[in-house]
């Protein structure tokens, strides 16, 4: 792993590789720290290599909040736009910035930025869709099963209205403002239009009680769709789940300990590096040329996530397990011995 030190603003770019290009977002949160950014890198390392792409991972971080972000945004893609043009970083939105902070990088448009009719981009959208058709192969489907979705924010909305779509029910949603439940099923609809006028609010204007949002994972559901920030699984907190399978939006939701706390409950837990690829696969399609719509996109992406979660719940082990499989061997093909990434992204309790 080698940070890369930003000289114009409070950041950091993590690499978890040494080689020809590297790929992953851009962090901006007041918090973020170099464990953090560096255990990101590691998980789009084993996105990449699921999607057999000889690509590293690698992500960045900066120290920063939203009351000076379009300064700090300018300067930060100032900084980096030789190393994008060089092909040696290629960066796109994460967790507190947006697909239009790095429009000023792109040679030509992006299809996977274009937006729907309720503003959310393609991105986003098949980010959301990606999630779900996991959590659909390995529950062998999701009509009539619950979902308890946190942070819905525009991927958590479009992992439930895509749920909804294939006859799942929301019955539980999360924000930092804290998280509802209704095991009868929320209105996903209603809540996106509310979404639309009150942001992270939207859960205040339900009319029903609204918990602290760590009550989230004891919802009763069938599957839980973390969304939050990494490590959010640990031992204590897997303790508390009462879903049947998890089917993560966040990048490396799982500690060492959580992920073993799970199996050994009997739990489903789905690697975070498959679920939620979507938007990788479809930039990745696009760079090859091989998609050319918003459907072609969509459908690579349900065709790529059914393979590899059928694949991956053959495993012996477990799906996460199998899904480190498919990407350590496709690593081998390209990667010498010892430059092998050192574990799989998990992260320290």
């Amino acid at each position: 792993m080698r940070f890369l030190e930003l000289s114009t603003v409070d950041g950091f770019i993590a690499f978890d590789m040494d080689c020809p290009i590297s790929a992953g977002g851009t962090r901006m949160v007041p918090d973020v720290t170099r464990e953090e950014t560096g255990l990101l890198a590691r998980a789009m390392t084993y996105k990449f290599a699921v999607l057999r792409q000889r690509m590293g991972g690698a992500k960045a971080g900066i120290r920063s909040g939203e009351a000076d972000r379009e300064t700090v945004l300018t300067k930060y893609c100032e900084e980096i736009r030789p190393m994008v043009e060089r092909g040696e970083f290629l960066t796109a939105s994460d967790l507190g910035t947006r697909t239009q902070d790095f429009l000023t990088l792109e040679s030509s448009p992006s299809l996977m930025h274009v937006e729907g009719a309720d503003g959310v981009t393609l991105d986003a959208l098949v980010t959301g869709l990606g999630v779900i058709v996991a959590a659909e192969v390995a529950a062998g489907g999701l009509a009539g099963r619950t979902l308890a979705i946190e942070g819905f924010g525009k991927v958590g909305g479009a992992a439930a209205a895509e749920a909804v779509r294939r006859d799942g029910r929301v019955v539980a949603v999360s924000t930092v403002h804290g998280a509802v439940v209704d095991p009868s099923g929320l209105d996903a609809d209603r809540l996106l239009r509310l979404r639309a006028t009150y942001g992270d609010g939207c859960i205040e204007h339900l009319g029903l009680p609204v918990t602290p949002a760590s009550a989230l994972y004891e919802a009763e559901a069938d599957v839980l769709v973390p969304g939050a920030r990494a490590g959010v699984l640990d031992a204590r907190r897997a303790a508390a789940v009462r879903a049947r399978l998890v089917a993560p939006a966040a990048n490396v939701p799982y500690t060492a300990a959580g992920l073993d706390a799970l199996r050994g409950r009997g739990i489903v837990a789905l690697a975070d590096f498959v679920c939620n690829a979507g938007a990788t696969m479809g930039y990745v399609a696009e760079r090859e040329g091989r998609v050319r719509s918003v459907d072609d996109v969509r459908a690579a992406v349900e065709d790529v996530v059914e393979e590899l979660t059928d694949t991956s719940m053959r495993h012996p082990e477990d799906p996460y397990a199998g899904a480190c499989t498919v990407a350590e061997e496709f690593l081998r093909t390209w990667r010498p011995a010892d430059g092998m990434p050192d574990g799989a992204p998990l992260a320290r309790d």
